[in-house]
């Protein structure tokens, strides 16, 4: 059944006010699609069918709802009702909902949930923002290594519904150390009286509660992991970080890139929701920094200007300056966009910078002579620049051109990328437009240099 088909009839049991039958057929849909149904609806329609939601799965509702949704929900439900939902909360989803509240509102929260998980929440709320001990929840299955398997499974069936993940069991020692790993599928085929240290894996994947949830990702990405335990200094597990949180993370860097790379600070919020202020604060800084950038190619064309309109070779050159300047920003593109990607998924590290020298250089030579090859046609047989004398004489300056500007440009773009990851910034910082600019920039150089040399 098609989504449109069953809101038309939430709607229809919403408008009859069949709180039974409506309450019945939320219970049937995945708590995602309840959350979507209520962001659909005006404020006092949802708070009404958010209330007639069965306790068990409202808290899930509210964690995949929308994030204006969830302020409208809170500042409009009663003391008690923000105590439940809060409260049955997985931690991490209730700390992601928290960051983003207006501090009036996470003030009225932490006021009238329990004080357990006030201190918890604070705890979490501590950690530095996009740190492992920010995103990870504390609701995990452990057991101490004399338990038997029967212990365990004991234990997981009194405990295993409250928690965020089962499929991986934790061994600690009695100071909480960890000791190693467990597979739900390897405890439940074992004998009821092998000790579950028997049958832990020693050689576990962790990360430190201060890693950088980029470095997080890539670990569990690099491992297969469906989770992973975060450890404190004493290597203690404090938490772990499930499979779900990491696709978070990926999403939102994936988009921090994307927004560098063309040129914009990257916002916290989506398009709709950013104000047309923040829109431009974000964009303002990068355009007018690669506007003054560009100011250096207008001084180098006035440099020339002289040479360039008392003869026939500079009106040549003049109309051969788009060619040259957008196919080097181009190539420069070209690289930079496959290194930043190959840094990204960690197959390029800045130690390759040789290698990368090596294969891009190969690359631009090939390829710039294929682009060279298609210039000198273009300009000697269709555009017939300069005079019959001179044409053979311009034509080759300006192959040669773009020769060294594809050359330039191309182990710019392979090459920046690498240094600026070497000196710990992100290397989408320096991508597309001000590869582009830069490159730009160079060409024009190039092109003059050699018409100077050769021609004027």
């Amino acid at each position: 059944m098609d989504w449109e088909t069953v809101k038309s009839r939430l709607d229809a049991l919403l408008e009859a006010d069949k709180k039974a039958e409506l309450r019945g057929a939320l219970r049937m849909l995945n708590r995602v699609d309840v959350a979507q149904y209520l962001s659909e609806l005006d404020t006092d329609k949802m708070l009404k069918v958010f209330r007639l939601l069965p306790t068990e799965i409202s808290s899930d509702v509210f964690s995949y709802m929308d994030d204006d949704q969830q302020e409208k929900l809170i500042a409009t439900i009663g003391d008690q009702e923000i105590c439940r939902l809060v409260d049955d909360m997985f931690i991490d989803d209730a700390v992601d909902f928290l960051d983003d509240l207006p501090s009036d509102l996470v003030k009225k929260v932490l006021e009238n949930v329990s004080p357990d998980t006030r201190r918890v929440i604070n705890r979490f709320l501590s950690y530095p923002e996009n740190s492992a001990g920010s995103i990870m929840t504390i609701e995990f299955c452990a057991f101490p290594g004399g338990y038997t398997v029967a212990q365990a499974m004991k234990e997981i069936r009194r405990t295993g519904l409250d928690k965020e993940t089962i499929n991986t069991l934790y061994i600690l020692d009695a100071e909480g150390r960890l000791q190693g790993t467990l597979a739900l599928r390897k405890l439940i085929s074992a004998d009821d009286d092998v000790p579950v240290q028997n049958l832990m894996e020693t050689s576990f994947v962790s990360v430190g509660t201060l890693d950088d949830q980029e470095t997080v990702a890539e670990t569990v990405k690099k491992y297969d992991l469906l989770a992973v335990p975060v450890l404190d200094k004493e290597g203690r597990v404090v938490g772990i970080i499930t499979a779900d949180d990491i696709l978070d993370v990926m999403q939102e860097e994936a988009t921090e890139d994307i927004e560098r790379m063309s040129a914009l600070t990257p916002s916290d919020d989506t398009y709709m929701k950013t104000g047309v202020f923040e829109l431009v604060k974000n964009r303002l800084p990068w355009l007018v920094l690669m506007l003054v950038a560009s100011i250096f190619t207008g001084l180098i064309i006035s440099h020339y200007e002289d040479k360039l309109i008392l003869s026939a070779v500079g009106v040549a050159l003049i109309g051969c300056i788009p060619m040259i300047m957008d196919t080097g920003g181009n190539c420069g593109q070209q690289s930079s966009t496959l290194i930043i990607r190959g840094l990204a998924t960690g197959e390029v590290e800045p130690r390759d910078a040789v290698r990368v020298l090596w294969k891009e250089a190969r690359v631009s030579l090939l390829v710039s002579s294929v682009l060279a090859a298609v210039c000198f046609v273009i300009q000697y047989f269709i555009f017939r620049v300069g005079t019959p004398d001179s044409r053979l004489a311009i034509c080759l300056t300006i192959s040669a051109s773009m020769v060294c500007c594809v050359l330039f440009a191309k182990i710019l773009g392979g090459l920046l990328p690498l240094g600026v990851k070497a000196l710990k910034l992100d290397p989408a910082l320096i991508a597309s437009p001000m590869i582009t600019t830069v490159a730009d920039t160079c060409s024009l150089l190039i092109l003059f240099a050699l018409a100077t040399a050769v021609l004027l």
